[in-house]
């Protein structure tokens, strides 16, 4: 195993110098997942600009008033769109919820989709006009960004390269602007957010140069992952190693709270959950089972009704 998370170019497999090239990104990219669950993605082709943008509306909303902020939270929605305030979500199996607030921007879909009922129009605040245009900017761009990892991993597993484009093309995808306000006692049992892993298909989280991110190794220990600032972190959730039979494994991370001052400092970042489509059936892929890897899910499950039980596991439903 090596000693790091790596940090890989993905230049080299949207532009390689050569097929070999190409297949060498394949390979390392398939080898740091099943490995780690993590890697770092630079040369992503996303603006700085356009983040830094984001960010910037992003931290305009959550220092409004709470009670602004409120008018924006959909009790029983599970917090799908909109506002879900401070002291809600609480990781799997925790006795005490993060010491979070966040917004969820979902897919723009026609209203009379298929899957209008379980995917809600988003919410918008009326309070920062430019939330809007460059929140689902960034949606966007993240979405395209996680295409081209998951065609990656596709070919890694000897899958056609365009094998997940039409089983994600409408999926139930999450945008999360995240806020984490600063802790005025230092001996609060709860962290940031508590140790788990992600429920859908890859989480690309922008923003991960903050101190905080700690991420399980095979050997037990919480390894720091500060990223360099172009650099987006991309991992993998539960609902991919459930379809590749823990070829790539879910890897258990938190965010905990930094030591001295810096505590007293708010920290913002934004993950993107890419999500199949909602009636996608999660079946263990067959290349991924073999007698040294029997199925562990003989039972499969749609996207959707994955979803559903898992949120209610982290109390958001």
């Amino acid at each position: 195993m090596t000693s790091q998370i790596p940090t890989l170019d993905i230049r080299r497999f949207t532009h390689p110098a050569s097929p070999e090239d190409r297949q060498a990104f394949v390979d390392a990219l398939g080898t740091a997942y099943r490995e780690w669950g993590f890697a770092g993605i630079r040369n992503h082709g996303i603006p700085q600009a356009r983040i830094d943008a984001a960010y910037a509306a992003f931290r305009e909303f959550f220092a409004l008033p709470d009670e602004a902020k409120r008018r924006y939270h959909v009790p029983g929605g599970g917090g799908a769109r909109g506002y879900t305030p401070f002291g809600i979500e609480t990781a799997k199996g925790s006795q005490h919820f993060d010491l979070k607030e966040f917004w969820h921007i979902g897919r723009e879909i026609p209203e009379d989709s298929k899957y209008r009922s379980v995917m809600s129009p988003n919410l918008w605040p009326e309070e920062v006009p430019a939330f809007r245009e460059v929140g689902y900017g960034l949606y966007q761009a993240l979405d395209a960004l996680g295409s081209q990892v998951l065609s990656a991993l596709a070919l890694h597993i000897g899958l056609p390269e365009d094998w997940f484009a039409d089983k994600t093309d409408s999926g139930n995808s999450i945008l999360r602007p995240l806020h984490y306000p600063p802790i005025p006692d230092g001996d609060v049992p709860n962290i940031r957010s508590g140790a788990h892993e992600d429920i859908n298909l890859i989480t690309l989280l922008v923003g991960a140069s903050a101190e905080g991110l700690q991420v399980l190794s095979r050997k037990g220990q919480w390894v720091p992952f500060t990223a360099d600032a172009d650099t987006i972190v991309v991992n993998i959730g539960d609902m991919l190693q459930r379809l590749t039979n823990h070829v790539y494994p879910s890897t258990t991370h938190r965010v905990v709270n930094p030591p001295g001052p810096k505590a007293r400092e708010p920290r913002y970042s934004v993950p993107f959950f890419l999500h199949p489509n909602p009636d996608f059936l999660i079946d263990a892929l067959p290349s991924c089972i073999t007698p040294d890897n029997p199925n562990r899910y003989p039972e499969p499950i749609t996207a959707q009704g994955y979803l559903e039980e898992r949120l209610r596991e982290i109390k958001l439903m």
